[in-house]
């Protein structure tokens, strides 16, 4: 019997390596349908997803029913007012002194601001005409978007990332360790999370790494904490912890760079669409080109690095494409394999509430996800987590209630923001834009 999977947010650019990650994979899929309300987008990339991936039917559907009826599995991947409104929140924040990033501090609110009713809105349908449907979440802020969906409705969603798949890989390159002989201790919440050990034969390796801080350089793929730091911390954050951490160098990149990461973006962005409509080369290299720059120039301007950064080692095995296939793979056939997911909390970590959306490893089967229980959040990180997942929680309720002064308490509760005056303004920025 063949499989069918929707994609909410089709005419996105990573739509088709999507699709030929999926066709090319031992899944049994039959047919991969794409939904998005722009139109003159989804022209063009659905032609290249059917293209990309081999030996199946794409389909570009008029409506989110048609799209994801009957559908075993449906990916969420989209952002309400496109890259422009990542660009303008990004310098909004920018000019007030505060992090300019998309998935943290105002960014990441005002992303999660505006996506959760459409997001909730799609989640009913999908309820609606197909039940049986796992949610497989990508859309920013995954953690914020993924709770949303959870509180408003009985959809059943998993939000991925690859960032903790990521850091594990390099970890376990550095230690000279086969990453699928270990168990990686992680834990947080998506964009802030932590690896605090990895064990292999059953025995803790990070001493290791403690012990010599020299080799604690090379974990990331820029200078984005110090190894004095991590040393004493006794954690490895995953590089958006950067922003938290770093917050002032952060801010000081930005602003010298001239532009943000959104900006970066939207520029490359449309010098694809415009090599794809214009028939210049062939279209599969054109975009394999267009990820390759896309991703040479993640968090270069973040980190104040003058050139593009290398890829992770780990690169050729990570990635959200990847992860979303070993999610349906491990559903699909059962393999009870262990992967980090964003997933109802139910008590895991003690100092949140049970519906709590948290990232941890879960063990995925024909069942779904089930979260693997972590120690006690050590003291190094548990006031951090706790505010954030704070302000998480007041951001679902804003928008899920439409409240101006719960996304003001929000944004006053995120560490990168705490100003009332500024969390004023920043939500009436939200509200005219």
């Amino acid at each position: 019997m063949t499989m069918k999977i929707a994609i909410i947010g089709g005419a996105g650019v990573r739509t088709p390596l999507l699709s030929a990650g999926l066709a090319g994979s031992d899944l049994p899929l039959g047919e991969l349908t794409l939904f998005d309300p722009d139109c003159e987008r989804l022209s063009v990339i659905a032609p290249l997803a059917d293209r990309m991936a081999e030996g199946v039917a794409v389909k570009a559907c008029d409506t989110v029913e048609e799209c994801v009826e009957g559908a075993d599995f449906v990916f969420t991947s989209f952002r309400v007012g496109g890259i422009e409104s990542r660009a303008r929140n990004e310098a909004t924040a920018l000019k007030l002194g505060l992090v300019g990033q998309e998935t943290v501090g105002f960014g990441g609110c005002a992303m999660a601001l505006a996506t959760i009713p459409a997001m909730v809105a799609h989640a009913k349908v999908i309820e609606r005409v197909a039940p049986q449907a796992w949610i497989v979440n990508f859309t920013n802020p995954v953690g914020i978007i993924t709770q949303a969906v959870q509180t408003a409705t009985g959809a059943k969603i998993i939000g991925i990332c690859d960032t903790p798949t990521e850091l594990f890989e390099e970890v376990a390159r550095a230690l000279g360790l086969p990453s699928n002989e270990c168990h990686f201790d992680y834990f947080g919440l998506n964009h802030l999370g932590w690896l605090r050990e990895v064990y292999h034969g059953g025995r803790p390796q990070l001493a290791d790494l403690w012990d010599h801080p020299e080799h604690l350089g090379g974990l990331y793929r820029t200078d984005f904490f110090d190894p004095a730091f991590l040393a004493d911390l006794r954690l490895l954050p995953t590089e958006y912890g950067y922003f938290y951490y770093q917050t002032a160098r952060a801010i000081e990149s930005l602003q010298r760079a001239g532009e943000s990461r959104g900006v970066m973006l939207t520029r490359l962005n449309a010098k694809l669409f415009e090599r794809l409509t214009s028939g210049e080369g062939d279209p599969a290299t054109v975009y394999r080109e267009y990820i390759a720059e896309r991703d040479a120039t993640y968090m270069q301007l973040e980190s104040g690095s003058k050139k593009p950064l290398a890829p992770p080692a780990s690169a050729a095995v990570t990635g959200y494409d990847r992860i979303a296939l070993a999610v349906i793979r491990a559903i699909h056939f059962n393999t009870s394999a262990v992967i980090p997911l964003d997933v109802a909390n139910k008590g895991n970590i003690a100092e949140l509430e049970d519906d709590d959306v948290v990232e941890v490893p879960c063990v995925v089967n024909a069942d779904g996800p089930h979260a693997l229980n972590v120690a006690p959040v050590p003291d190094a990180a548990r006031e951090l987590l706790v505010r954030v997942k704070t302000y998480e929680r007041l951001t679902v309720r804003a928008a899920l209630e439409s409240s101006r002064e719960l996304a003001t308490q929000a944004l006053i509760t995120n560490p990168l923001v705490g100003s009332r005056d500024v969390a004023e303004q920043l939500v009436t920025e939200v509200m005219l834009a």
